[in-house]
């Protein structure tokens, strides 16, 4: 089995979730408020997720791969792709509401242009990000600048810590719960996931359910 990073294997987590929100919103039923709440929720747990790892590249990731040599402008340029990316998060997040107050035809065929948009954009961010960096955080994943970075990602609370973990192993392949189980020890992600993913497994899993 081929090594992953950490990071990639959070981009499945991204990358299965733009699948089932199409794959939603293709046979969502016009009127469906009930089905709309539910996607709207799913929404919810995904912006934040994609905010805050954006949030940690600009502020952990970039500082410690300038420090190891990632080229700055290659990180300008990921910045303008994230930039692209929020143009289209505002566009689902414009389109989400009106799924949960009627569920039009032309409410759920807005949401799902939204999400499409949402989709290539990020796809293409994340194919590009990983073709440039996933040979660094492979080949660099032992300097100190990278553990350091590591252990910053990690300094979060319990409950966000255990919705994080229940989300991104949630559907993850055996070689991205590889690079999980890797980085975070076992029983530490047991608990983690066990206990504070509650909320996730109770509220978001299931919206996938009956898709």
């Amino acid at each position: 089995m081929a090594e992953m990073s950490m990071n990639k294997a959070i981009h499945g987590a991204f990358r299965r979730d733009l699948t089932r929100f199409r794959t939603a919103l293709s046979s969502f039923s016009p009127g469906d408020v009930d089905r709309g709440s539910q996607l709207a929720t799913a929404w919810s747990n995904f912006d934040d997720q994609l905010t805050r790892h954006h949030t940690g590249e600009d502020e952990i990731a970039w500082p410690a791969l300038t420090a190891v040599g990632v080229s700055p402008g290659l990180l300008a340029t990921l910045d303008t792709e994230h930039d692209a990316m929020a143009v289209a998060i505002a566009g689902v997040r414009a389109a989400v509401p009106a799924l949960q107050r009627s569920a039009s035809t032309d409410d759920v065929t807005t949401a799902r242009v939204a999400f499409e948009r949402l989709e290539a954009v990020t796809v293409a961010h994340l194919e590009h990000e990983e073709a440039e960096l996933e040979p660094v955080y492979l080949e660099k994943k032992d300097t100190p600048e990278i553990k350091a970075m590591g252990r910053a990602f990690g300094k979060v609370g319990f409950v966000q810590g255990g919705r994080f973990f229940a989300w991104v192993t949630d559907g993850a392949s055996p070689q991205e719960m590889a690079a999980i189980r890797r980085d975070v020890p076992g029983p530490v992600l047991a608990v983690l996931n066990g206990v504070f993913g509650r909320g996730y497994r109770n509220d978001i899993a299931p919206v996938w359910e009956s898709s």
